[in-house]
C-alpha cells in the first residue's frame, strides 16, 4: 500500500483455400473475450484499461475484491492478469522495478503462473529500457508496513515483491481453470517502511483519501518529509507501470488463441 501521488491482434492462422467460399479468421469463443486486469488502485485500473481488456478493482481491499470476482460466475475472460504496484521485499529491488511473477505464494500454497504468458511478456518488454525480472509475488490481506514484517515475509517466502490482489485474481483464475499471470512494479523497497494511516489512505473506489492524509498529518502520524518520499516512490513506480502498459498493447499482450477459420459467405 503505498499513497498514489495526485491527479493511457489477433493471430491469423493460414488456412488451405476451399473451393465453395473463401476463409476468413472469425472472432469467436475464446479469442473473442477480453483479459481480465485485476487491480487494486483506481490509477492502477486507468492504466491497465484499453482494447481487448476488462479491469476491475477493489480500493486495496482483498476481502472486496474476492467478492467482487465471486459475482462472476461466468468469468467472461480468457485470462487473469494481477496488474499494479507492489511493496519490495528482495531488498535489491528499487522503485520502478518490474516483476513478472513466476508464481504468487500465499501461506504454504503457490500458484504458478502461465509459462507462455509470462514469456509473451517478457519479450513484450525487452529493449523497453526498465529493470524487468521474474520471481515469485506474496500475497497478503493486509498491508506489510514495516521493515521487520517485509524481511519476515521475504526470509519464509524468498517473494521478490508483496501485493493485496495478485493471490485473489490467482485464485479465481485456478478456480475458473483460466492462464495466469502477474505484473508487478515495485514501488516502497524493502528498506523503506510505511506508516501505519497507509492501510486507511485509499477510499473504497481505490482513489486517495486526501481528507485521511490531512487527518495524519494533523494527529502527526504522518510527516511531511516521509509523504515527500512516498511520492517519489510513487512517481518512480507509476511511471514505469505506465511505460509497461504501452509496451504490452492490446489485451495486455496476451496472445490470442488461434482461432479455428470458417467459410463466409
Amino acid at each position: 500500500m503505498i499513497l498514489p501521488e495526485p491527479a493511457p491482434s489477433g493471430r491469423v492462422v493460414a488456412a488451405r483455400p476451399s473451393s465453395s467460399a473463401p476463409l476468413a479468421p472469425v472472432a469467436s469463443g475464446p479469442a473473442a473475450l477480453p483479459v481480465l486486469a485485476v487491480t487494486g488502485l483506481a490509477k492502477e485500473g486507468r492504466l491497465a484499461a484499453g482494447p481487448g481488456v476488462s479491469a476491475i478493482g477493489a480500493g486495496g481491499n482483498p476481502h472486496r475484491l474476492r467478492a467482487l470476482l465471486a459475482e462472476r460466475t461466468d468469468p467472461a475472460c480468457r485470462a487473469v492478469v494481477s496488474i499494479g504496484i507492489a511493496g519490495g521485499l528482495d531488498p535489491d529491488l528499487l522503485p520502478g522495478d518490474v516483476v513478472i511473477a513466476s508464481g504468487v505464494r500465499v501461506g504454504g500454497h503457490c500458484y504458478g503462473a502461465d509459462a507462455a504468458i509470462v514469456e509473451a511478456l517478457r519479450a513484450r518488454l525487452a529493449g523497453s529500457g526498465l529493470r524487468v525480472l521474474s520471481g515469485d509475488l506474496a500475497g497478503v490481506d493486509a498491508a506489510v508496513l514495516s521493515l521487520e514484517g517485509k524481511a519476515d515475509l521475504w526470509a519464509r517466502t524468498g517473494a521478490a515483491a508483496v501485493d493485496m490482489e495478485s493471490h485473489v485474481a490467482a485464485a479465481f483464475a485456478e478456480r475458473h481453470a483460466l492462464p495466469f499471470a502477474a505484473i508487478r512494479v515495485v514501488c516502497d523497497p524493502a528498506h523503506r517502511a510505511l506508516p501505519a494511516f497507509a492501510a486507511q489512505a485509499l477510499k473504497p473506489n481505490g482513489e486517495p483519501d486526501i481528507l485521511a492524509v490531512l487527518g495524519a498529518l494533523a494527529r502527526g502520524s504522518a510527516k511531511v518529509r516521509g509523504l515527500v518520499r512516498l511520492a517519489r516512490d510513487s512517481r518512480a513506480a507509476f511511471g514505469s507501470l505506465a511505460r509497461c502498459r504501452a509496451r504490452l498493447g492490446p489485451g495486455l499482450g496476451i496472445p490470442l488463441p488461434e482461432e479455428p477459420l470458417r467459410e463466409v459467405a
